[in-house]
């Protein structure tokens, strides 16, 4: 094992952050008790947040960003894991608080850790990633939620992107009609989406408007990744006693509604955390993912694995959306 390793850093400069490739040892990453030998991490908004230093990601400086990571341990002082084994980390607030996957040795806590799933590799387990971890949290709450398939039609919004992408093709392969919303201007990634299972498509002026607090029923279910406005017209469209599966507030962190679709159409609205989620449920989302995603659909969802040197430049073109899907980045080209 070499001595050194890259990683991409943030620093902080007065108002601005830098990032840069640095030549690091061992020593410099935080504690843990699980070393790992990290062959891939994705890229998510978050993380080109991050790296191009918008918004408030960050909470601690210097930080590796990267909010996921597989690959092979090489140290253990844990009772859970031994030199050899292959993990995945998502979420646990890597490359927010606590260094991520954006290098190729991370020191990370034993239970943060999955144990690779058989017949997933280390490139497909980011492929999913922390993305589409939590898509299939979302599909595991409607079911408990009572959603079968011949339900009635599904609605995935931001479904061009990582969760929404891999939530569509989840809900499809199971059998599920899924209808996709897409923001104006992301006409372009219908036939993407029809790819990967997508029967209907809404889009509209409407969506960004401040809706009724009831409309028109349309939806047996949704999978929601963008709140605000968006989510206060899901649920005015649910059918009676629906259920939305809210895992993102890209949107806004508002809710512009009232309690009547709560009442009046008992509509349940449950969140979805990929962080605080227990080991069991863990396990069992990664193992549905291995069931009831086809590799098929994971290659197009992953049309590029980049290296990190390309991050800074597509970091910039996934908030510019010029990125469909999902980004996997090999830390070790």
């Amino acid at each position: 094992m070499s001595d050194t390793f890259k990683a991409l850093v943030l620093r902080q400069e007065g108002d601005r952050v830098r990032q840069a490739i640095e030549q690091l040892t061992v020593s410099d990453l935080p504690e843990g008790d699980v070393l790992v030998d990290v062959e891939y991490s994705s890229l998510n908004y978050k993380d080109a947040m991050a790296v191009t230093g918008t918004g408030k990601i960050v909470r601690e400086y210097p930080m590796v960003p990267g909010i996921d990571l597989a690959g092979t341990v090489l140290e253990s002082k844990s009772p859970f894991y031994k030199e050899g084994d292959r993990v995945v980390l998502t979420g646990w607030n890597v490359g927010e608080r606590y260094w991520g996957g954006y290098t190729q040795r991370a020191r990370v806590k034993s239970n943060w850790l999955v144990p690779l799933p058989e017949g997933l590799d280390t490139r497909h387990a980011m492929a999913v990633g922390t993305a589409g971890f939590t898509a299939m949290l979302c599909v595991m709450t409607l079911e408990e939620a009572g959603l079968k398939p011949g339900s009635g039609t599904v609605l995935v919004t931001g479904a061009a992107g990582g969760v929404g992408g891999v939530a569509v093709a989840i809900l499809a392969y199971l059998g599920y009609r899924v209808a996709a919303l897409t923001a104006p201007g992301q006409e372009n990634t219908h036939e993407y989406l029809e790819e990967l299972g997508a029967m209907d498509f809404v889009a509209g002026p409407e969506w960004t408007v401040q809706p009724r607090p009831l409309e028109t029923q349309r939806w047996a279910g949704a999978v929601d990744t963008v709140g605000g406005r968006v989510l206060a017209r899901v649920l005015a469209e649910m059918n009676y006693g629906g259920c939305v599966a809210n895992c993102g507030l890209a949107g806004s962190a508002d809710l512009p509604t009232t309690v009547m679709p709560f009442i009046l159409r008992a509509v349940s609205l449950r969140g979805v955390d990929s962080v605080l989620c227990p080991i069991h449920r863990r396990k069992t989302a990664w193992s549905r993912l291995v069931r009831d995603l086809p590799t098929s659909a994971l290659d197009m969802i992953t049309p590029d694995v980049i290296s990190l040197d390309d991050l800074p430049s597509r970091s910039a073109d996934l908030l510019a959306g010029k990125i469909r899907g999902r980004l996997v980045v090999d830390v070790r080209a």
